[in-house]
């Protein structure tokens, strides 16, 4: 079993920036891939950005260029620095985590998700 933690979201002004942090415990050894996923309101939940052994990192089109996945193994997290945010970048946050190399369907794990709010 795995227990994911997400932190950073809040508010932020148009052009900004957040860095989220996600917290990994349990079986952490199992983790062969991460992900960070959002869902905006009336939206179902969609990709943001993935890392896993086999595929190695897949990010959205609308975020390519201004975000980053990034892991540490050291401290079990999975961050997501996001640069020159935009309103349509207003979601809910979600951390993914699960065994396999590579994702088909869902992921196993999820965190409980942190807000993000782009708005001036």
């Amino acid at each position: 079993q795995v227990h994911l933690v997400e932190s950073g979201g809040g508010l932020v002004q148009p052009g900004g920036s957040l860095r989220l942090s996600c917290a990994a415990s349990g079986s952490i050894r199992a983790i062969e891939s991460l992900g960070w996923y959002r869902q905006a309101p009336g939206k179902q939940r969609e990709l943001v950005a993935t890392f896993s052994r086999d595929v190695g990192t897949n990010y959205a089109d609308s975020v390519k260029g201004r975000f980053t996945i990034s892991r540490d193994n050291a401290k079990n997290t999975v961050d997501l620095q996001m640069n020159s945010l935009k309103a349509e970048d207003t979601a809910v946050y979600y951390c993914a985590a699960d065994g396999r190399t590579a994702i088909t369907g869902d992921f196993e794990y999820w965190g409980q998700g942190t807000r993000v709010t782009v708005s001036s």
